[in-house]
């Protein structure tokens, strides 16, 4: 495995570790905001957090240089696929939220390890999509994809047999992260990875902002009561993580690096245990085995037909 390989593992699972904690952030700020304006005040947020950097790098002559109208299209293009699937992950969670209370079971965990669970059947799209783009996937991936899908049923099964109406938002939501991950694949090479993530953010930013104004009623009291929550998802979540997502596919295939990302779903009932009290049982753990399993399974060389 080349240094650049372990480059992008590293960078990825970072990523997701900072993602799976923030499904909390993002559960525990509907008490205070609405998602779009939510999804606005963290997206602006991570792009302010990333401004500095890039004008380092610009200084310093490290940034990658590339055509306006390619980075353009490109920023345009994950920006409107990044907020939509943000901006369906977030109400998804809102709705499951409120089922949950109504319910009585806002407290067993349901609503961020589902959430967790759904947005990581990206995975499994990724390589579906990507084969309509001719992109070849090995048998070892297939089956990595099938331990990884069956270690996140063990890791947040619920009992339920059918989905919330959360949980269809939620899966739309992967489809457009799927469709962000391959944007980012094929383009990465020809824009700066930094720029990018901050040009993407600014575009969510906006978008979500126009959304908060149409059919929302947002107020200075009510953001700073999620400060906490708002800072992380914009911060961290945001302007770390994504960037972290948009380098470490430089070193990553596609379908191994949504297969790493989807860790976030591990992280989320860790982070759950951790600040909401909500401990994983023994079937959750044995998700958590399968998973990492999966993504081993996932680097292991395909071994090659002799002639």
């Amino acid at each position: 495995m080349t240094k650049n390989r372990l480059k992008g593992i590293a960078m990825l699972t970072l990523c997701a570790m900072i993602w799976g904690s923030a499904f909390v952030a993002q559960s525990t700020a509907m008490q205070y905001v609405e998602s779009f304006t939510f999804q606005s005040a963290r997206s602006f947020l991570g792009a302010l957090v990333l401004l500095p950097w890039i004008l380092v790098r610009r200084k310093k002559g490290t940034a990658t240089k590339s055509d306006k109208k390619t980075f353009l299209k490109v920023g345009l293009a994950c920006g409107v696929t990044l907020c939509i699937a943000c901006c369906l992950q977030q109400f998804g969670i809102y709705y499951n939220d409120l089922a949950a209370s109504i319910a009585g079971t806002a407290t067993d965990g349901a609503v961020v390890g589902k959430a967790g669970f759904v947005t990581a059947l990206y995975i499994l799209l990724v390589p579906l999509f990507g084969l309509f783009l001719r992109k070849k996937v090995g048998g070892n991936v297939w089956v990595g994809v099938a331990l990884a899908l069956l270690g996140l049923y063990l890791l947040c099964m619920t009992g339920k047999t059918r989905p919330d109406f959360g949980d269809i938002l939620v899966f739309g939501s992967a489809i457009f992260f799927a469709v962000q991950i391959l944007i980012v694949d094929r383009f990465i090479d020809e824009v700066d990875g930094v720029e990018l993530s901050c040009f993407q953010f600014a575009v969510v930013g906006v978008l979500s902002g126009l959304g908060m104004l149409a059919f929302e009623q947002p107020s200075v009291s009510a953001i700073c009561g999620a400060w906490v929550e708002i800072l992380y998802a914009g911060m961290l979540s945001s302007g770390l993580a994504y960037t972290l997502q948009i380098l470490g596919q430089k070193y990553t295939p596609p379908t191994l690096a949504s297969m790493l990302m989807s860790l976030e779903s591990v992280f989320a009932v860790l982070a759950a245990a951790l600040l909401l009290g909500q401990i994983p049982t023994w079937i959750q753990v044995g998700g958590c085995v399968l998973m990492f399993a999966a993504i081993v399974l996932a680097q292991l060389p395909e071994k090659r037909k002799e002639n």
